[in-house]
């Protein structure tokens, strides 16, 4: 644990607590994309699964608990209880073209080819596409509102502040994951144009715009 990857987690539980309050509190689930959410809940359940096999904190298997609980919590909301809110039409990400790829690059490249391995490395792949269909959302429907804006942020400062983490562990610890690097570079290219975007318009007071 070092202060980055501390940081890291923060900024992803404040990206949840922002998506399920404004979900909550609105009633509703525009702007949202229930197959990104779909994914991040494939992430946290193939990832985690050793939270029954294996302790290494009683901090590890809070957040492993806290993240399967509020993906499972946000698919609810999204497609049972605010089903009517939920846009269909704009969200039409095909998210099998994320999954079918991410397992079978999970198969070739991976540290140990074993069950739980596998599994953890096609959580790792997965995650870092799995908010491409948020952002074609976005795209779609050409704007953000800014609570949405704010989950986006704090979701991709989260992978930066993790990028940091594993620069940390190197130069201190000279532990690295090439795997987990890679795809951590994935995911916060993929949010670049909207970091840019969001510190412009968003932080000035104003509605966040992509071109259609």
């Amino acid at each position: 644990m070092n202060i980055f990857r501390f940081a890291g987690d923060l900024s992803h539980v404040f990206a949840i607590i922002i998506l399920l309050l404004k979900i909550w509190k609105t009633r509703s689930c525009a702007g949202i994309s229930g197959k990104s959410q779909i994914l991040f809940a494939v992430v946290y359940l193939t990832r985690y699964l050793d939270l029954f096999t294996t302790y290494v904190s009683l901090y590890n298997s809070v957040m492993k608990v806290l993240f399967l609980a509020t993906s499972g919590a946000t698919v609810y909301l999204m497609y049972v209880k605010f089903k009517a809110t939920y846009d269909h039409n704009h969200d039409s990400f095909r998210i099998e073209f994320l999954l079918i790829p991410c397992a079978l690059l999970s198969f070739v490249i991976n540290h140990e080819f074993t069950v739980m391995e596998v599994l953890w490395t096609f959580s790792i792949y997965l995650e870092s596409v799995a908010i491409l269909p948020q952002l074609f959302l976005v795209s779609k429907t050409g704007e953000a509102e800014s609570i949405t804006s704010h989950y986006l942020f704090a979701l991709g400062s989260y992978r930066a502040l993790y990028l940091l983490n594993w620069v940390y562990r190197y130069m201190v610890e000279s532990h690295y994951d090439l795997i987990a690097i890679f795809a951590g570079i994935v995911q916060t290219i993929l949010y670049c144009d909207f970091f840019y975007l969001y510190i412009t318009k968003v932080l000035k007071g104003k509605k966040l715009q992509l071109p259609a």
